[in-house]
């Protein structure tokens, strides 16, 4: 089972909108591995968006990440980092599609409420960042034979 990273991002946290996302990837049948409340530092943060680094966006991006709780989460499944990706929506709320979580309920690219790893290997190295080997928790669930 692939394992994918997302983090609720304090605009989604502020807004109360923690149960909601949880719920829609519960809902679609992906299982959470892990989980935890956190305010990101400067240097987190740096590393977490090191991609964007000398971008016109970066700083703007690293203040706002840094502004408030996040929620960073550990979602697993068959093929989990490209539905978490379809289920998160485009980057840009105006373009993701109703019935997405930023279709639904995000309206600015600058407070968009989620992140989700792109690819297995970022998955790998964001939940790296914010998780140590022993809190990302293998289990069964009693509905995973209905599922997969």
């Amino acid at each position: 089972m692939e394992k994918s990273f997302v983090m609720i991002k304090p605009d989604g946290v502020q807004r109360g909108l923690v149960g909601e996302i949880i719920g829609r990837l519960e809902r679609c049948g992906l299982k959470l591995h892990a989980l935890r409340l956190l305010q990101i530092d400067r240097q987190l943060a740096a590393e977490h968006y090191r991609q964007h680094e000398g971008k016109a966006f970066y700083e703007p991006l690293l203040s706002y990440i840094t502004s408030g709780p996040v929620v960073a989460m550990v979602w697993g499944g068959p093929r989990a980092v490209a539905l978490v990706r379809k289920l998160t929506g485009a980057t840009d709320p105006q373009q993701a599609q109703p019935g997405t979580i930023r279709g639904d309920l995000a309206l600015d690219i600058g407070k968009n409420i989620i992140h989700a790893s792109d690819s297995v290997e970022a998955a790998e190295r964001e939940i790296s960042l914010f998780f140590k080997k022993d809190e990302v928790l293998e289990h069964d669930r009693a509905v995973d034979a209905w599922l997969y």
